[in-house]
């Protein structure tokens, strides 16, 4: 009823969560008529692929919830797939200022590919400073935390400008400070949000019409029997410069 479908009582997160995966030769869906889309004909299904999660979470939960605007400045920390999918799709409103934020040069340079008007590494520990530099003081409208560690989480309470939105994506497995001490009085607004794919029609048509370019998240492929070795790709993404590794049956 409220368009939240990750948390509907009878379906929600159910592959991979409560029942195995679709890495495999075939898959049995579970409420497949309410939650299956229909592969154009002649579409690329690789890129349709990114479809499946990372898309629509940097969308939903970045991008949509970080009420990212046109003329607006955006942080995204962290730039791995997700944090890549949503500077693809936030610049869907235009914004002025896409800073994305890293340690990994690689990744860095791969997002000025993709669109950001700015990078920093913040490997040395002045990204706040960086971001509060390149917005003249004021600090960024949007957030986007892309991670899920209690630093990064840190500075995009650093970077945030008065009447801005934190918006969360990462999976966050330990606590994390909440600065209200300095935060109060700034009209910040903090998102939290699972995917709930209700955006796939959407994203479908802009990867069919080619507004977006999803297939560039793809860097390597394996077969199903090489399945092992492909986790071990994307599990060393930093020497591999793995994004998302694709597994053909």
């Amino acid at each position: 009823r409220k368009g939240m479908f990750s948390h509907c009582s009878t379906g929600g997160c159910i592959l991979g969560n409560r029942i195995d995966g679709t890495q495999a030769e075939f898959v049995r869906i579970p409420y497949a008529d309410t939650s299956l889309y229909p592969i154009p004909a002649g579409a690329d299904e690789e890129a349709l692929v990114m479809l499946s999660d990372i898309l629509p979470t940097g969308f939903e939960c970045g991008v949509l919830n970080g009420k990212v605007q046109v003329g607006g400045s955006v942080a995204i920390v962290g730039s791995g797939p997700i944090g890549l999918a949503a500077l693809l799709t936030a610049q869907f409103y235009a914004p002025a200022q896409i800073i994305m934020i890293d340690l990994d040069d690689n990744r860095l340079s791969v997002s000025q590919r993709f669109g950001a008007t700015h990078t920093v590494n913040s490997s040395d520990g002045q990204a706040a400073a960086q971001v509060m530099k390149l917005t003249d003081g004021r600090g960024v409208d949007t957030a986007i935390e892309a991670v899920g560690i209690p630093a990064t989480f840190e500075l995009c309470q650093d970077i945030v400008a008065p009447g801005g939105t934190i918006a969360n994506v990462g999976v966050h497995g330990v606590k994390v400070d909440l600065h209200l001490e300095r935060l109060w009085s700034h009209n910040v607004t903090i998102t939290t949000r699972l995917v709930d794919t209700v955006t796939i029609p959407m994203l479908l048509k802009t990867v069919q019409s080619k507004r977006i370019d999803a297939a560039q998240l793809i860097t390597h492929h394996f077969k199903l029997d090489q399945i092992l070795q492909a986790y071990e790709t994307f599990g060393q993404a930093a020497s591999t410069k793995a994004l998302k590794v694709i597994i053909q049956a």
